[in-house]
C-alpha cells in the first residue's frame, strides 16, 4: 500500500504549471513595486529637504489700522492732512526656521508661479535658531521704522539732525576698554562727524597702530578717549577700532509706528515713509488709488532691493491693488511674468515714489517710470 503522505515527495507531484509560476512571479513583483511606491511616497511626504518656500503673505494699509489701533500716530500737536486710497506694505510668508519643507512640498512650490523655492541656507545661515531669527527680524523692523521716519520728515521739509552712535563693541577689539554701546561719537581726532561714513573715513586714513582720539558723549557727559588702532583681521593694512557704528536721530516730534512683533524685516520701510509723508503734507498722495509696494529705505531716502518681489506682487493683487512700487534693482524680476493687472512703478528714491504717485493721482493713465 502506498504511503499517502509520501506522494508530495515524488518528482513533479506538486509543481504548478509553468504559466502559474510566471503569474506568481509577476504578482510578487507587482506587490514589491507597490510597497516600494508606497514607501517612497511616504518618505517624500515626511523627509525634509534643505529648502524653504516663499509664498504671498498678507498686505497691510499703512494709512489704516493694525491690531485695532492706527498703524501710524503723529503727535496730536502737529498738523496732519486727510488721506485717501491705500498705501499697502506687502509681506512674504516664509517657512520658519523651526519648520521643514518636504520633497513633495518643494516640488509643488517649484511648479507654482506664486511660490519661490530657495536653499534654506540663503534665508537661515547654518546654526540659526528660532530666537536668533526673530531677534534679527525685529532689529531690521526697528531700523526700518527709524529710517522711514527720517526720510519722510526730511522729504516733508523738516530738519532731522543725525549723530554717530556706537552700535556694538567687540569685547576683544581695540576699543573694548574705552567705548560702550550707545556712546555718541562727536569728533575723530578733532574733526566733527555727523554720519557713520565720516567717522569710518577718518579712521581708515590712519595706519594700524596709530592712536585715534574720539570725542564722545555718554550719559549727557562729553569726554575724549584714545584708542590704539589694530589691523583688520582680513587686511593688515586697514586700521580698526573694534566697534560697529550706527546713527541716532533727534526727531522734531513723535511719530509712533504700531506695527508689532508679528511682522519683521526691513522691506516695509518705503511704504511707512510714504504714509508719514502723506499725513504731513497737504493733498492726497494716492488720489484715491489703491497703491502697494515694497523696498528697504535709508535715512537719505534711497530705496533698496528686497527679496520675494513676485510673491509680494501676488499678495497685492489679491487686495485689488492698482499701482505697485518696485525698487529699481527688483524691476527685472518683477517684470518677469504677469503684472497681475497692476502698474509696476520703478523707484530708486522716496522722491521717485512721491513724484510718480502725484502724477498718477492727477491722471491714472499718465506715463511714469515703470518696470519693463
Amino acid at each position: 500500500m502506498s504511503d499517502p503522505f509520501s506522494a508530495a515527495s515524488e518528482p513533479g507531484a506538486s509543481r504548478p504549471p509553468e504559466s502559474q509560476q510566471h503569474l506568481d512571479r509577476r504578482y510578487v513583483t507587482a506587490v514589491v513595486s507597490a510597497i516600494s511606491v508606497i514607501a517612497l511616497t511616504a518618505v517624500a511626504f515626511i523627509v525634509p529637504v534643505p529648502y524653504v518656500t516663499m509664498r504671498p503673505g498678507p498686505v497691510f494699509d499703512t494709512l489704516g489700522d493694525f491690531d485695532g489701533q492706527r498703524m501710524l500716530e503723529v503727535d496730536p500737536s502737529v498738523t496732519t492732512y486727510p488721506v485717501s486710497g491705500s498705501l499697502d506694505f506687502t509681506t512674504v510668508s516664509v517657512t520658519s526656521v523651526s519648520s521643514d519643507v518636504t520633497f513633495v512640498e518643494a516640488i509643488e512650490g517649484y511648479f507654482d508661479d506664486d511660490v519661490n523655492v530657495v536653499p534654506r541656507s540663503l534665508i537661515y545661515p547654518e546654526g540659526t535658531t528660532a530666537d536668533q531669527s526673530r531677534e534679527a527680524s525685529a532689529a531690521q523692523l526697528s531700523s526700518s521704522k527709524d529710517s522711514s521716519r527720517v526720510a519722510a520728515l526730511r522729504a516733508a521739509g523738516y530738519t532731522v539732525p543725525e549723530a554717530v552712535v556706537v552700535a556694538s563693541v567687540d569685547p576683544e577689539g581695540a576699543g573694548a576698554d574705552a567705548l560702550e554701546a550707545d556712546d555718541v561719537i562727536l569728533a575723530v581726532n578733532g574733526q566733527p562727524v555727523a554720519v557713520p561714513s565720516e567717522a569710518v573715513d577718518l579712521i581708515s586714513s590712519l595706519t594700524p597702530g596709530d592712536d585715534v582720539t574720539l570725542s564722545i558723549r555718554r550719559d549727557g557727559q562729553t569726554s575724549d578717549v584714545t584708542v590704539t588702532t589694530r589691523p583688520a583681521d582680513d587686511d593688515p593694512d586697514v586700521p580698526r577700532v573694534g566697534v560697529g557704528l550706527g546713527s541716532t536721530f533727534t526727531f522734531p516730534f513723535e511719530i509712533t509706528n504700531n506695527v508689532g512683533d508679528s511682522i519683521g524685516g526691513p522691506s516695509a520701510g518705503s511704504m511707512f515713509a510714504l504714509a508719514i509723508y502723506d499725513l504731513l503734507t497737504p493733498g492726497e498722495l494716492t488720489g484715491g488709488l489703491r497703491v502697494a509696494g515694497t523696498g528697504e529705505i535709508d535715512a537719505d531716502g534711497t530705496v533698496g532691493s528686497i527679496g520675494g518681489v513676485r510673491q509680494k506682487m501676488a499678495g497685492a493683487a489679491e487686495d485689488d491693488v492698482e499701482v505697485f512700487l518696485v525698487p529699481a534693482e527688483n524691476c527685472p524680476e518683477a517684470a518677469t511674468g504677469t503684472d497681475f493687472g497692476m502698474t509696476l512703478v520703478e523707484v530708486s528714491t522716496l522722491q521717485d515714489a512721491i513724484d510718480a504717485l502725484e502724477t498718477l493721482a492727477d491722471d491714472p493713465d499718465a506715463k511714469v517710470p515703470t518696470c519693463e
